[in-house]
């Protein structure tokens, strides 16, 4: 089994920053992808970006392009969400996914094996 680990949620004041991070344990695999997603209350559960095994690819949703920032470092099985310039609509529970096989589409949740137990991020106005 793989335990996924997110920490770095908080509140914080619209145009703000705030890093999460996800630690991965447990059983591990060659060439995994990694991924980041977000749940308002009401509202389903949306991609926000994901990064392949060389950290190369990067994907991310229109929303978030260009304040937030995906990263990993594969030695400390760790992926990281930078989030900059934040605004009262990117309030939500932030969670951490893991694809085993790194499949062609990172932006669904069905393709994706593990999930941590998420993270609160609360942005104010």
């Amino acid at each position: 089994q793989v335990q996924l680990v997110e920490s770095g949620g908080g509140l914080v004041q619209a145009g703000g920053s705030l890093r999460l991070s996800c630690a991965a344990s447990g059983r591990t695999f060659s060439s995994y992808a990694m991924g980041w997603f977000r749940q308002a209350p009401g509202k389903e559960r949306e991609f926000v970006a994901a990064i392949r095994w060389s950290g190369a690819m990067t994907y991310y949703a229109d929303s978030v392009k260009g304040r937030f920032t995906i990263s990993r470092d594969n030695a400390k099985n760790t992926v990281y969400l930078q989030m900059n310039s934040l605004k009262p609509e990117d309030t939500a529970v932030y969670y951490c996914a893991l694809d085993r096989f790194s499949t062609v589409v990172l932006t669904t949740p069905a393709g994706y094996d593990y999930w941590g137990q998420g993270t609160q991020v609360t942005v104010s106005s």
